[in-house]
């Protein structure tokens, strides 16, 4: 029986990062299923298509073909054919994707496609709405979160790297717009599952949230 994590939370509470390392730990893979969505996102941008606009973007989807490849282990997002991994992690395309991602139409999508992935192989999936809608089975459920302000410094410290000028505040009110917006959607909005376990990692590293997370899948 395959081994499957799935792992949930809001902006900037370390997801991929976490979920990445678990991953390595473990000798199994690491879908990011939220590069599925930037890469969707990135589509709707390129073509001119409101992300806001429900029909619009459900008209569009049928020529939006995302795809996942593992590179030395290493997940990489194609959009119709094109490495994008490089070009989905700009505040721009963080924004489309959380506007586009509300639509049942994008998320069954989506979901199935995760699904697929996941089936018959060892994998760790993180997410808004895994352990609550893709793998509802998943051996073991995480909801990983931190203070909002916290979760907002990080991701700051991830734009100023790359040379992005958005300041903490502005960080931090796109993050609760996020959330917001997350959590009001209709379409398996983010919430933690009933057997998901709660890893506040406010003040925790990254290494700490890593072995405690590598802890629980030894004992599943």
């Amino acid at each position: 029986m395959s081994l499957n994590i799935a792992i949930d939370g809001p902006v900037g509470a370390g997801k991929s990062s976490i979920a990445s390392l678990v991953a390595q730990e473990l000798h199994i893979l690491h879908l990011d299923t939220g590069a599925m969505y930037r890469a969707v996102g990135l589509y709707m941008l390129r073509r001119g298509v409101d992300p806001q606009n429900e029909a619009a973007v459900s008209a569009a989807l049928p020529g939006c073909h995302v795809d996942v490849r593992y590179v030395d282990g290493s997940q990489r997002t194609l959009l119709c054919g094109e490495d994008v991994s490089g070009l989905i992690r700009t505040p721009e395309v963080s924004q489309a994707a959380s506007a586009i991602s509300q639509w049942p139409a994008v998320r069954g999508e989506m979901a199935g496609m995760q699904r697929r992935i996941a089936a018959g192989c060892d994998l760790i999936m993180d997410g808004r709405d895994i352990g609550t809608n893709v793998l509802p089975d998943a051996a073991l459920k995480v909801f990983l979160t931190a203070d909002p302000r916290e979760r907002a410094r990080r991701r700051y410290e991830e734009l100023r790297q790359k040379g992005l000028p958005d300041t903490l505040e502005e960080v931090l009110a796109a993050l609760v717009a996020r959330d917001e917006q997350d959590m009001r959607r209709e379409a398996n909005p983010l919430r933690q599952a009933e057997d998901a376990v709660l890893l506040d990692t406010t003040h925790m590293t990254i290494r700490e949230a890593v072995d405690a997370i590598v802890r629980l899948a030894r004992e599943v």
